[in-house]
C-alpha cells in the first residue's frame, strides 16, 4: 500500500512529547523522514529511535521557538540533513491555566512569546524556503481555546486567537504561491501539559494521535482548518456563532474548564 507522505520531508516543534511526537511519529509511519525540533535532546532522541524503526530518517535538533536566529539555524539544519524540507508542523507551546483577575503581566508575556511569537519564528524561518520551492505545507497547532474562549485559560487562549487570526490572514495571502497553510484546532488531549486538569466525561482527553491523523490530513488534503474532535468542537463555534450567551451556558453546564487534580503541570515541549 503507498503511503500517504512518501519521500516527504518533515519538521515538528515541540516534538519531544505530547501532540508533537504523536505528530513525528505519524508522519514518520506515513513514509515522511522528519526533523525533530525541542528542547530536551533525550526526549528527542527516543523519539527518534521509534521513528528509526519504521524505516524511516530522524535529525535531533535542539532549538528554542523564542530564539528566532536559533529557529532560522534549525531550519537550515533541518532542510541540510534530510536534503529538503515538505512539511513544517509549528506545534510548540505552553500551557497556563490561572484566571484572568489573577495572572500577570509576565505570565501573559511569556504565555505570548512561546505561543505566538514562538510560532511566527518558526513560519518566518520556513516560509522563503518554501516560497522560493513553490511548495510546502504550514501545518499549526491552534487550539479550540482560539475559537471559543473557555475559563481559566485567559492568557493561553489570548496567545491561541492570535494565531488563528494570524494565520487566517497568512493562508489568503499565499493563495496561488504553491505554499498550503493549515490551521488544526484541537480540544483537550491527553499530553503532560494539561496532565494536571481532568475533563468531564462528555469532553474526555483525546489521543494526541488523532490531532497527528489531522496534521496529515491537512497536508495530504491541503484542508485549512480541521477541529479535533470534529462534531463536539464544531457544535460550539456553531452555538458560539448563533449566542454567545448560549455557547457560555454549554462551558458553564458542560463544566468544560475541568477540574485540578494536583498533578504537577508539565510544560516544556518549546
Amino acid at each position: 500500500m503507498k503511503l500517504k507522505l512518501q519521500g516527504k520531508k518533515a519538521a515538528v516543534t515541540g516534538a519531544s512529547s505530547g501532540i508533537g511526537r504523536a505528530s513525528a511519529l505519524r508522519l514518520a509511519k506515513e513514509g515522511a523522514d522528519v526533523a525533530l525540533i525541542a528542547r530536551n535532546r533525550e526526549r528527542l532522541e527516543e523519539v527518534a529511535s521509534l521513528i528509526r524503526t519504521e524505516g524511516r530518517r530522524a535529525v535531533v535538533i535542539e532549538a528554542d521557538v523564542t530564539d528566532a536566529e536559533g529557529v532560522k539555524t534549525a531550519v537550515g539544519e533541518a532542510i541540510k540533513e534530510l536534503g529538503g524540507l515538505d512539511i513544517f508542523h509549528c506545534n510548540a507551546g505552553i500551557y497556563l491555566r490561572c484566571p484572568a483577575k489573577d495572572l500577570r503581566m509576565d505570565q501573559i508575556r511569556k504565555v505570548m512569546e512561546v505561543d505566538y511569537f514562538g510560532c511566527l519564528n518558526c513560519v518566518y524561518a520556513v516560509l522563503p524556503y518554501f516560497l522560493a520551492q513553490k511548495s510546502g505545507s504550514i501545518v499549526t497547532t491552534c487550539s479550540m481555546d482560539g475559537k471559543k474562549g473557555v475559563p481559566p485559560d485567559a492568557a493561553y487562549v489570548g496567545a491561541k486567537f492570535a494565531m488563528n487570526g494570524f494565520f487566517q490572514v497568512l493562508r489568503q495571502e499565499l493563495r496561488g504561491s504553491g505554499v498550503h497553510v493549515g490551521i488544526i484546532y484541537p480540544s483537550r488531549m491527553d499530553t503532560p501539559q494539561i496532565a494536571h486538569v481532568d475533563c468531564p466525561k462528555i469532553t474526555p482527553k483525546g489521543d494526541p494521535d488523532t490531532v497527528a491523523k489531522a496534521v496529515v490530513r491537512s497536508v495530504v488534503k491541503k484542508k485549512k482548518e480541521l477541529m479535533v474532535p470534529s462534531f463536539s468542537c464544531h457544535l460550539l463555534t456553531w452555538a458560539d456563532a448563533i449566542s454567545p450567551s448560549f455557547s457560555d451556558w454549554l462551558v458553564r453546564v458542560n463544566r468544560l474548564s475541568g477540574d485540578e487534580n494536583g498533578v504537577e503541570p508539565i510544560n516544556e515541549a518549546k
